[in-house]
C-alpha cells in the first residue's frame, strides 16, 4: 500500500480550452474558478494513486458515497497572495494542514480510515480567484443575531474540525439571522450563554475585563471552537507586542453586557482567512439592539491587526509565516 504521495510523480493534463481572466473588481466570492483542478484518489486497497492536475470538472460520485449520506468529508480553505513584489505567498500553510490532519482522523478519513468506515477517498483541489467575502466590504462592521436556540457545536461533537457539517446545519439559522435584519449568527453554548463564534468566524473582545485590566480575549479551543489561522495568528501578534493581556477565556452574554453598562468595551470583531478581521457593530438579543461601540473606537486594533496581517501577507513585510510559491 502506498502511505503517501510526492511531488514528483505529478501527472498534469492541460486544459485545452480556457476561460476569459474574470476582471477583479467585479468578483463574488466562491463563484469563480480557474482552469484546472487537483485530484489524488485513496483507496484501502492500494493507499494513495498519484496526484494529478487536470481540467476543472465535475465529480463523479456513487449515489451510496458515504460523503452524500453521512458527511463523511472534510474541507480546507487558504488563500494565496500576489504581493508587491508580485510574488505569490502562502500564509502559514502548515497551520491548514495541521488542522486538516486533524480533522481526518475525526472523519476516518485517510490517514486513519471509517456509520461504515471508507474503502474510497478524493483529496481535490480547487482555486478561485476572490474578493471581499461579506457583501457590505471588506473592512465594514457587521450585525449579528445572538439567540440560544439554535447551537453550532457541542463538547464531544465536531465543532474543532473542519467539516462540512458544520457549516451546513447552520444555514437556517443564518437565514433567521438574516431575516431578523443582521448580517451574522453570534454562537451561543450552554445555559450561561456563552459566546463561543460569529458565523464563520472566530471571536475577540477587546475590552477593560472584571479586574480592570486591557485585554485581548477569544473563547478557548475546549472542542466547539475552530482553531483557527487567523485567530493563533492575533495572538501570536498579541502576545508579541506585549502591550495589554492576551487570554482564552470563557465569555458569556452576561459578561459583556456588564462590561458594556460600564463603557469597559472597546472592540469586537471576528477573524478569519476569508474575511482576516471582521469588526462587529451589534448585536440582537432578547428582542433588543445591542450596540458594541468598536467602530467609535477606531477601530484601533482590529484595523492595527489587519494592517500587520495584510502587509506580511502582500510581502510589505518579511515574515517566516509565508512561503513564497512563484
Amino acid at each position: 500500500m502506498v502511505g503517501t504521495f510526492k511531488a514528483k510523480d505529478l501527472i498534469i493534463t492541460p486544459a485545452t480550452i480556457l476561460k476569459e481572466k474574470p476582471d477583479p473588481n467585479a468578483l463574488v466570492f466562491g463563484t469563480v474558478f480557474t482552469d484546472h483542478m487537483l485530484t489524488v484518489e485513496w483507496s484501502s486497497e492500494f493507499g494513495w494513486d498519484k496526484p494529478r492536475i487536470k481540467p476543472l470538472q465535475n465529480l463523479s460520485l456513487h449515489p451510496g458515497s458515504s460523503a452524500l449520506h453521512y458527511a463523511v468529508e472534510l474541507f480546507e480553505g487558504l488563500k494565496a497572495f500576489r504581493g508587491v513584489d508580485n510574488k505569490i505567498r502562502l500564509f502559514r500553510p502548515d497551520l491548514n494542514m495541521d488542522r486538516m490532519h486533524r480533522s481526518a482522523l475525526r472523519a476516518t478519513l485517510p490517514p486513519s480510515l471509517g456509520v461504515k468506515k471508507p474503502t474510497k477517498a478524493l483529496l481535490f483541489v480547487i482555486l478561485s480567484p476572490v474578493g471581499p467575502y461579506f457583501s457590505s466590504g471588506t473592512f465594514k462592521p457587521v450585525s449579528l443575531w445572538a439567540n440560544p436556540k439554535y447551537v453550532r457545536a457541542w463538547k464531544g461533537g465536531t465543532g474543532d474540525c473542519k467539516m462540512g457539517g458544520n457549516y451546513g446545519s447552520s444555514l437556517f439559522a443564518q437565514c433567521e439571522a438574516m431575516d431578523s435584519g443582521c448580517q451574522q449568527v453570534l454562537w451561543l453554548y450552554g445555559e450561561d450563554n456563552q459566546i463561543t463564534e460569529v458565523g464563520t468566524m472566530n471571536l475577540f473582545l477587546y475590552w477593560i475585563n472584571e479586574d480592570g485590566e486591557e485585554e485581548l480575549a477569544t473563547p478557548p479551543l475546549d472542542g466547539i471552537i475552530l482553531p483557527g489561522v487567523t485567530r493563533q495568528s492575533i495572538l501570536d501578534l498579541a502576545h508579541k507586542w506585549g502591550e495589554f493581556k492576551v487570554s482564552e477565556r470563557y465569555l458569556t452574554m452576561d459578561d459583556l453586557t456588564t462590561a458594556l453598562e460600564g463603557n469597559r468595551v472597546r472592540e469586537m470583531f471576528g477573524s478569519g482567512t476569508a474575511c482576516v478581521v471582521c469588526p462587529v457593530s451589534d448585536i440582537l438579543y432578547k428582542g433588543e439592539t445591542i450596540h458594541i461601540p468598536t467602530m467609535e473606537n477606531g477601530p484601533k486594533l482590529a484595523g492595527r491587526i489587519l494592517d500587520k496581517l495584510t502587509d506580511i501577507q502582500y510581502g510589505r513585510e518579511e515574515s517566516d509565516w509565508t512561503i513564497i510559491v512563484s
